[in-house]
């Protein structure tokens, strides 16, 4: 099957395994414009797609994505109508991964940091390379953790726990995202996609109509815990995407990267 995408997102096909690579190696996957549109529009692509069983999602290179590019993200502080869209498309990419119909297995090879720690967690099963990890950082740059992190999160983890690491965006290693629940299991990173490719496998000869159904049932859960935190995170990031505090932490984030840039 033909997929209408970007470079930035590719789609490998293996028999019934269908395994998206998140595809700006040299920007460590960071998500700019079209990587974004890409993670929103894939889903019903996959789902149209007849001899599609399971979805492997990963990155290529040495990340699995490391949040958002700091340029497009900084161009939102002087363009509140891109800003918006970039809102709606977010929701979109949640509302997409979680209506999607065929499971799908994360396979964490690196760090999944902001929207790239959402899109993980979002999946049906979390494979992590022992060298991996996750973390939100939205607060940190004076942001609300308003697109997947403080509304989903507390599905999957004690509130008490998931709070610190929201609260200061630190870093959550392999072995603890597997204590949390964060993840399912942790891998040596040379089988990673091997173990990821073998489950898939497994789940894709299994009963079709009675993988997706029982999907279906799990994902009302999470659907109906999310509507309202989903919806009241968005409305609050919106409000501190307009700032000072924000703007400040922001720009300093950016310079600080092209400095370390700049010096190799």
């Amino acid at each position: 099957m033909r997929y209408d995408l970007p470079d930035e997102l590719t789609v490998e096909e293996d028999g019934p395994v269908r395994t998206v690579v998140i595809n700006r190696p040299e920007e460590l996957n960071a998500v700019n414009a079209a990587l974004h549109w890409a993670l929103a529009n894939v889903w019903r692509q996959i789902a149209a797609d007849p001899e599609a069983r399971v979805v492997i999602l990963t990155g290529a290179g040495r990340a699995f994505s490391a949040g958002g590019d700091l340029d497009w993200i900084t161009s939102f502080l002087d363009d509140p109508v891109a800003r918006d869209e970039s809102i709606r498309e977010g929701a979109q990419i949640i509302e997409e991964m979680l209506r999607f119909p065929l499971p799908v297995i994360a396979a964490v090879n690196g760090p999944a940091v902001g929207l790239g720690c959402s899109v993980a967690v979002l999946c049906d099963m979390v494979l992590m390379s022992e060298t991996a990890h996750l973390a939100d950082p939205h607060v940190a740059v004076g942001l609300v953790a308003g697109d997947g992190g403080a509304a989903f999160w507390p599905l999957l983890t004690p509130i008490l726990r998931s709070r610190e690491y929201l609260y200061t965006g630190d870093r959550i290693p392999a072995a603890t995202a597997l204590e949390l629940g964060l993840a399912t299991r942790v891998t040596s990173p040379g089988d990673l996609l091997p173990q990821a490719r073998k489950l898939a496998e497994r789940i894709a000869a299994q009963p079709r109509q009675a993988v997706q159904g029982t999907k279906r049932v799990v994902n009302m859960h999470l659907t109906q815990a999310l509507a309202g935190p989903l919806q009241a995170g968005f409305a609050a990031e919106v409000v501190t995407m307009q700032s000072a505090e924000h703007r400040e932490r922001l720009l300093a984030v950016r310079d600080g990267a092209a400095r370390r840039s700049a010096r190799g």
